[in-house]
């Protein structure tokens, strides 16, 4: 069990994240919020890093900046919550570039990022975290390093976002994923499905995401890693549904369960766009393989090319 000391620290954790998302969504720069607030910058840095608590006066007062009501920022304070989406959209539009992916999960259109989080993104692919600088971003951004800081005041705070957009992404399609499912099987088929699409038409925002946990500030890396739990977590439940049920016939559905999720997140290692099979039959071909990971009874494998 988590101590009260590690609780409080989720608590801020997660609130902060709200607070960060929810100001980009309105535009806002850190120093711009503050001022509205009449605190500083690092204050405001504090806050959304998690490293900084919030009284309830100044909880009403940031709501009442933020446009939203004072339990939209206490929902997702539970350590076991993760922000909804109706609390975490940014200013920069989501990487499904379209609202249509919370109904059609396997739609995926051109990502769309504000200049600072396409060049972080491309230069943490080229360089890595640590080798890459602001100057290497904003080149790629076609800004200048100023220019760069007017959209989040570091390079730590773009790696977050990007990691909030993804596993937010990634939710809202997982969850349209088990939720479309009849019964347990096509929940479970449509999970593994969902996970290799995503790992493979977004395989650099995952690859980023799988490479750089590491990175993250401490109270980022606990969120990040709780919401990572969370996906893992519902392909668990349909695993173990599934064996009570003797529709899956593993003797062993912890452990099956994560080597389906780890062969799907592993895509974004090795998939290349212009390599000879699309997303789409990568993906069939994960969910033969993860029914045969939990030793599915009485489901027809998947054809092989001829």
């Amino acid at each position: 069990m988590s101590s009260p000391r590690e609780d409080r620290a989720a608590h801020r954790a997660v609130l902060g994240a709200t607070v960060r998302l929810l100001r980009r969504r309105r535009g806002l720069t850190l120093r711009e919020l503050g001022d509205r607030l009449g605190v500083s910058t690092a204050t405001m840095s504090g806050i959304e890093t998690g490293k900084t608590g919030l009284s309830s006066d100044r909880l009403s007062e940031l709501a009442e900046v933020l446009g939203v009501p004072v339990d939209q920022l206490l929902v997702a304070t539970e350590p076991d919550q993760v922000p909804p989406a109706s609390a975490v959209q940014p200013s920069a539009p989501s990487p499904s570039g379209s609202s249509a992916a919370d109904a059609d999960w396997r739609r995926y259109d051109p990502l769309e990022f504000d200049p600072a989080l396409t060049g972080a993104l491309s230069s943490f692919l080229e360089f890595g975290y640590h080798g890459a600088t602001m100057r290497t971003i904003a080149e790629r951004a076609g800004l200048s390093v100023p220019g760069l800081y007017h959209y989040y005041s570091s390079k730590q705070e773009m790696l977050a976002t990007l990691l909030d957009l993804t596993m937010t992404d990634l939710r809202r399609r997982t969850e349209a994923a088990r939720d479309e499912g009849r019964d347990v099987v096509e929940r479970f088929a449509n999970l593994v499905e969902c996970l290799a699409l995503y790992h493979t038409h977004r395989r650099e925002l995952a690859f980023v995401g799988a490479s750089e946990m590491r990175s993250l500030a401490p109270e980022t890396h606990l969120r990040v890693a709780h919401q990572r739990t969370a996906e893992q977590r519902m392909v668990d439940a349909e695993v173990e549904a599934g064996v009570r049920s003797g529709v899956f016939a593993t003797p062993r559905p912890h452990e099956a369960s994560r080597a389906v999720v780890t062969m799907c997140t592993a895509l974004a290692q090795w998939f290349r766009h212009d390599g000879p099979q699309p997303p789409e039959h990568v993906a069939a071909l994960y969910v033969d393989f993860a029914l045969g990971l939990v030793r599915a009874t009485g489901i027809p494998a998947a054809p092989t090319d001829s």
